[in-house]
């Protein structure tokens, strides 16, 4: 280019709007995501969402400043496993992760590119964390729970369903997430006077008949644990459980808007949405080990009385009074 071209040039952008010059000169910083569920399921892209529009709203806007590198693990162990790989190769400067499967997946790929997590129970017991407070490593975020919740979740069908003297939980051993929660279930059955068997959701084929042979004895409740496969097979597990008219406790509030029996567990669109936050501070300079992980605030119990109807169960007042959401 001639002097008197670049100069005309120059004086030229002097004149343009802060905006546009503002504009010209944003350096575009990179996010990976690394989503549990597939990019079709209704809950993965209102959690998706949520967590856009938070970034928005603290002024990141996708092709303007920043970039978003997204995968869909669609619940698939191997497919999170690869997509881990894939996206930490193109060196986004933090990961979002959805849930313990896609984190511990990450972790296992890297150990500096900062990662933000969300629905992740108990990241010190799975050695993502040193604690809580002082994270210490390249992960923090936000969990879901601790493991020991998930007891409770045997406490509301017993509560709801006092005739259940067996309970099928469904779970997959090959979750990491997974095991940990059985555990909690399994530690406090004794005193409730309920036998455990497990349901494999590893294939989805064979939940129906898993299911259909538990429910041949009776007195059985169903308790699903918080992992993708559930989410993945939600649908499933509801409509077989109606069919075998079986009362079922359920992990989150969008297995009951679904038409499942009841619900108790934390919020995890909200999760996602605050997650913008973190990812803001350390994209302006904080380090993922000095953010402590914050815990759940509530937890929500949610009821959907049509299908407490269709099982012929009275919902205990003792349990209608601590409902954050009826479905009449």
């Amino acid at each position: 280019m001639k002097r008197r071209e670049f100069i005309a040039g120059a004086a030229a952008a002097a004149t343009w709007p802060r905006g546009v010059r503002a504009q010209q000169s944003e350096r575009l910083r990179r996010i990976g995501v690394l989503m549990n569920l597939a990019a079709n399921d209704p809950e993965g892209q209102a959690r998706y969402n949520a967590f856009l529009q938070a970034l928005q709203e603290l002024g990141w806007h996708e092709g303007r400043n920043v970039r978003i590198d997204t995968r869909w693990g669609g619940g698939d162990t191997s497919q999170i496993q690869r997509y881990a790989t894939d996206l930490v190769a193109l060196a986004p400067e933090i990961i979002l992760a959805s849930t313990n499967q896609v984190t511990v997946s990450l972790h296992e790929v890297t150990r500096t590119t900062p990662i933000v997590f969300v629905a992740v129970t108990d990241p010190v017991a799975s050695g993502l964390v040193e604690s809580l407070s002082k994270p210490r490593g390249n992960a923090t975020g936000f969990t879901s729970a601790e493991y020991g919740m998930s007891a409770q979740w045997l406490e509301l069908l017993k509560e709801i369903a006092p005739a259940v003297t067996r309970a099928a939980v469904l779970h997959n051993p090959g979750n990491p997430g997974s095991i940990p929660q059985f555990a909690a279930i399994q530690a406090i059955a004794p005193t409730m006077r309920v036998e455990l068997s497990t349901v494999s959701l590893r294939d989805a084929g064979e939940i129906d008949r898993l299911v259909m042979a538990f429910a041949r004895t009776p007195n059985g409740g169903l308790i699903i644990t918080r992992i993708a496969e559930s989410l993945v097979n939600r649908d499933l597990i509801i409509r077989i459980a109606a069919k075998q008219g079986l009362p079922a406790v359920y992990p989150l509030r969008l297995f009951v808007t679904s038409g499942g029996l009841i619900s108790y567990g934390p919020d995890i669109v909200d999760q996602h949405r605050r997650a913008a936050s973190y990812i803001d501070r350390i994209l302006k300079g904080e380090k993922a080990a000095d953010l402590p992980v914050q815990t759940p605030t509530k937890y929500e119990v949610v009821i959907n009385l049509r299908t407490a109807k269709e099982l012929n169960l009275t919902i205990p007042a003792s349990v209608l009074s601590r409902a954050d959401e009826v479905i009449e």
